[in-house]
């Protein structure tokens, strides 16, 4: 299958480790011309010299605990530079926990970096994608997104919030020839599924290996997912072969999920 990704232009977020990594690969390797936005320019350095064509990709250094630098960067990016086809929305989890245990400043810090940002992003994006008649905005989002996940009552609400975000814009920008989809990944071999497993051993009072095992169990694959598992379904949303689907989640998840 030619998904005709050649010529296109992607911004990806969170684009240093884990699934963000992933994802810049997977696009690059379709001739896509990225622009990675992390915080840690070395990283940011390190994983653009291992892309294919590494002199064509740039790369913004910004925080998303402040919408307004990221805003005023991208948005020079863009005045000096050129627009984007393809957003990937992406940056690391909320903060483990029980709900009850979380404080205001918790679901505000997750509010900022999850909506707020993309919000921010998907404004700046939109003119160009407008005006080339192609847009594809991929939201990394969760499961917890069809049914909340036990000791993640943060992330659990604010991804929610993104889903409900990102279905109203697939309704207001489909006429456009712009897609906003939600790819949810499962359990996946990141250094945030390690900070889970160790809190939830130390939770059960048992080892981080016995919680591995237990929680490769919970998935009908019997295994965790590898970033580049997530990163093949987010080529294909961001490709011409994927302009009909609109304002749905993906799980990549193993079949875990048990809600349809």
């Amino acid at each position: 299958m030619n998904l005709n990704l050649e010529h296109k232009n992607a911004l990806v977020c969170g684009s240093t480790q884990g699934i963000g990594k992933a994802a810049a690969f997977a696009l690059a390797s379709e001739g896509v011309k990225l622009t990675l936005v992390a915080r840690n320019e070395t990283k940011l350095k390190d994983v653009i010299a291992g892309l294919p064509n590494a002199e064509k990709h740039n790369y913004i250094i910004a925080d998303f605990m402040n919408p307004l630098d990221l805003k005023s960067k991208v948005e020079a990016y863009i005045q000096n530079n050129h627009g984007f086809h393809i957003l990937v929305n992406n940056t690391g989890g909320p903060r483990s926990g029980a709900i009850i245990d979380a404080s205001l400043e918790d679901f505000e810090n997750a509010f900022t970096q999850h909506l707020k940002c993309n919000h921010v992003l998907a404004q700046l994006t939109v003119p160009f994608m407008k005006e080339e008649s192609f847009g594809r905005i991929i939201n990394i989002i969760s499961t917890s997104v069809k049914e909340p996940i036990e000791g993640l009552g943060v992330s659990n609400t604010i991804r929610n919030a993104v889903g409900n975000w990102s279905k109203t814009l697939s309704f207001e920008l489909g006429r456009f020839g712009i897609t906003v989809n939600n790819v949810l990944p499962g359990f996946t071999e990141t250094e945030r599924l390690n900070e889970i497993i160790k809190i939830k051993a130390n939770q059960a009072q048992t080892s981080i290996e016995e919680m591995t095992e237990i929680m490769k169990n919970y998935t009908p694959a019997k295994r965790f997912a590898q970033p580049e598992e997530t990163a093949n379904t987010i080529v294909f949303l961001a490709s011409e072969a994927a302009s009909y689907i609109n304002g749905v989640n993906i799980p990549v998840d193993g079949g875990r999920t048990k809600s349809l």
